[in-house]
């Protein structure tokens, strides 16, 4: 945990080191602002340009019905199913583990409940998302149409995040699962640069209904919310500036609701998936429905050019 600050923080480019001297983030709330959508903008458009061409090798008629129950080739509930792979791998040591998630494009409806979902069950503040939805149009009129693709973090096997940080915060699990050390974290931001997928974002301390006025805002019982608890990484935090057990003023991600997975749950963005276009379990399993799902001649993962072998994968 570190306590929030009115420093301006250094920040790296993927590839740099922390001795160099990077311009640095104001932390003016326009400012950040801004930088957090011209980021966002950027990240938009290399992801999209990476699936575009991929995607256009699949013919349209091979998409499989939007509110399926089931994967494609796959019989019966996909979430039992989901469940009982979780719990088989559960049984085993952790470094025999392997959590990935496949995301199924053709069945995802950009209804966003699995952002509003991700949100709810971390408690997360302004400017920070797990589990952004970016949105493409495509085509010409009247033949347009738009594509969702939901972006966690990729968990990646060769993650360019972790050796950039200078505290050692953030590491790679046995369980394939990239974590941060909210303790450790001294909210330099070097991690958030050197993601290639803009999958983290900094807990800058604010709170929705900052600077309303209270007569126009239930500011006490809004306060009251968004300062419970969080379960990340199996332990309590609070959103209390100061306090050691909050993890304002750090480098926030996805960690696939760890806490959630480690007591026989699927992640929340797994389980409230409208389009069942998400699925999730233990690829080291050739059991479990992610193993199949990720031999499929439809598979494709993001960046893999870059070497960070990511554990997300896409059917598209």
């Amino acid at each position: 945990m570190s306590p929030t600050r009115d420093v301006e923080l250094p920040v790296l480019s993927p590839g740099a080191s922390p001795a160099s001297t990077p311009p640095a983030i104001p932390t003016s709330t326009d400012r950040r602002r801004f930088l957090s959508k011209a980021l966002a903008a950027a990240g938009t458009a290399t992801f999209l340009n990476a699936l575009s061409g991929r995607a256009a090798e699949i013919p349209r008629e091979q998409a499989a019905p939007i509110l399926a129950r089931t994967a494609p080739g796959v019989e019966g509930n996909i979430h039992e199913r989901m469940l009982d792979d979780l719990h088989r791998a559960l049984a085993k040591p952790m470094e025999q583990r392997k959590w990935v998630m496949v995301i199924d494009l053709q069945k995802c409806i950009g209804c966003k409940a699995c952002t509003v979902s991700c949100n709810a069950e971390n408690n997360l503040p302004p400017g920070v998302v797990y589990r952004p939805v970016v949105e493409e149009e495509i085509g010409e009129f009247p033949n347009v149409r738009r594509r969702f693709i939901p972006r966690p973090c990729m968990q990646c096997d060769n993650p360019p995040c972790t050796p950039v940080c200078p505290v050692n915060a953030t590491y790679k699990r046995p369980d394939g699962i990239v974590a941060i050390d909210y303790d450790v974290c001294i909210g330099c931001r070097y991690c958030i640069a050197a993601c290639p997928y803009n999958a983290r974002t900094a807990d800058f301390g604010e709170f929705f209904g900052d600077g309303v006025d209270s007569e126009a805002f239930v500011a006490d019982d809004a306060l009251a919310y968004q300062t419970r608890p969080n379960f990340e990484y199996g332990r309590e935090w609070r959103r209390r500036p100061g306090h050691e057990d909050s993890p304002m003023g750090n480098a926030r991600k996805c960690q696939f609701c760890l806490h959630r997975i480690e007591n026989g749950l699927l992640p929340a963005c797994v389980t409230t998936c409208l389009g069942g276009a998400t699925f999730f379990g233990d690829y080291n399993d050739k059991d479990s429905l992610v193993h199949e799902l990720v031999g499929s001649t439809r598979m494709m993962r993001l960046k893999e050019e870059l070497g960070t072998e990511p554990s997300v994968f896409y059917l598209v």
